[in-house]
């Protein structure tokens, strides 16, 4: 009698919640259509700027208190069960209630997060930059990924996971986080340093074959074969589209942006630019690629225009508006609940995954003979951070019934200690390889 009771008062809540704050919305802006989105997108707004201002005033990285703000109205929260039993968002893998009920159209705002995060990024790189550290980014990158996906591989399957569970595990935990990594060194002001053009390049490497895993993982799954030919299909399609870019697009595209510059129409620039961002973005999803490849591709040809810096300033606050959302809603996602059953398992993998993750770029950087500070601050900044691939690598896996669905949750709980390692494991960096003693590119 009591449960029951106590399921109407529960229900009654939920109910007097949603319509007073519908009430509220409708009476303040009586005229404009409303939806569950800007419901959602309001309590974002409101909440993640209170958090990151807490987090901000306790000196921690705006990313952690995004990610937290994310956790707490998320659909997965454990906060909001007992307050809103009925609502929140459902699905074959996530399922819980919360005060965000829109997450699909969350995804797809935070998606335009990470392809602005890494176009403004890309203005930060022009072609002189990038062509010094190319061949060095696809070795250390591709050392440090594979040695990490072996080391989880056998150490998942230790742990007692299945084949599938092992391989996808594997692979989710060997490609570190672009959008967190590069957020974390735009903060803290290393954007510009040797050891981050590195870490951006080896990060470029490791969004390529992320890309390639990401097929061969399907195909084994479905097919239980590695296809070879649409391996090589997407290592000839990074290579036509990198290349053709330093070589015939930074000729025709950066004269073009100066000439629109020259009208000194600040919103004609503003669109061009993001129309080139996204434009090429498309073009790399068409050929089958990352989309943030090809929004950082758009950020380099900016840069080689004489008009970067305005356009980079223009585009910039758009940005950091997408990327809180990215980050929030990645936060959403997380199963906090589940954290008592998967902690230990998580622990251990983040150990191995980091710790091989560290030594591997350490190798590989010691292979191609780079300076002891940059393969330092490069190698402890790529071994934490796990986040945007590794969820769709499960979620891909998940979604075709390859692997077992406790994989989301353990992803979930890994990306979110990962992500507060990270700007600890900078500092560190600091310590040990003090960044005085590293050229600064201006």
């Amino acid at each position: 009698m009591q449960i029951f009771s106590l399921q109407i008062n529960s229900s009654a809540i939920h109910s007097s919640l949603n319509n007073t704050v519908s009430s509220l919305i409708e009476q303040i802006t009586p005229e404009l259509p409303h939806s569950t989105f800007v419901t959602d997108l309001a309590f974002i707004m409101i909440i993640g700027a209170i958090i990151t201002l807490a987090f901000f005033k306790i000196k921690q990285p705006l990313i952690i208190g995004y990610l937290f703000a994310g956790m707490l109205i998320g659909p997965l929260s454990p906060l909001w069960s007992w307050i809103l039993p009925d609502g929140g968002t459902s699905s074959d893998v996530l399922g819980g209630v919360g005060i965000l009920s829109d997450i699909s159209a969350l995804n797809l705002f935070s998606e335009i997060g990470v392809i602005l995060l890494l176009f403004v990024i890309g203005i930060e790189f022009p072609y002189a930059k990038i062509r010094n550290i190319g061949r060095v980014s696809i070795g250390v990158g591709t050392i440090g990924l594979f040695s990490t996906l072996g080391a989880v591989f056998y150490g998942a399957s230790a742990l007692g996971m299945n084949f599938m569970d092992s391989l996808f595990i594997a692979a989710a935990l060997s490609i570190s986080s672009t959008a967190i990594i590069v957020k974390i060194l735009e903060e803290m002001g290393r954007i510009k340093t040797e050891s981050s053009i590195l870490i951006l390049g080896i990060l470029i490497v490791e969004d390529v074959i992320a890309v390639i895993l990401i097929s061969s993982l399907q195909s084994i799954a479905l097919v239980g074969t590695v296809s070879i030919e649409s391996i090589f299909v997407v290592v000839l399609v990074a290579t036509g589209l990198i290349v053709g870019t330093f070589t015939v697009a930074t000729r025709i595209i950066p004269p073009l942006i100066d000439r629109v510059a020259a009208s000194e129409h600040r919103e004609i620039l503003l669109l061009s630019v993001l129309g080139l961002c996204f434009g090429y973005s498309l073009l790399a999803n068409i050929v089958g690629l990352s989309v943030a490849i090809g929004a950082f591709l758009a950020g380099v040809l900016v840069a080689e225009s004489k008009s970067a810096e305005v356009s980079k300033l223009l585009a910039s606050p758009i940005k950091d508006m997408f990327v809180a959302i990215f980050f929030i809603s990645v936060g959403a996602l997380m199963d906090i609940s589940q954290l008592e059953n998967y902690i230990l398992l998580a622990i251990v993998l983040i150990i191995i995954a980091t710790g091989m993750k560290f030594g591997g770029n350490v190798v590989g950087n010691f292979l191609f003979r780079q300076q002891r500070n940059k393969s330092l601050r490069s190698a402890l900044t790529l071994a934490s951070p796990r986040g945007e691939f590794s969820i769709v690598i499960i979620k891909t896996g998940i979604d075709i019934g390859a692997v077992s669905t406790f994989l989301f949750p353990l992803i979930g709980v890994i990306s979110i200690i990962t992500a507060f390692l990270s700007p600890f494991l900078v500092r560190v960096s600091d310590k040990i390889a003090p960044i005085q003693q590293e050229k600064v590119n201006e």
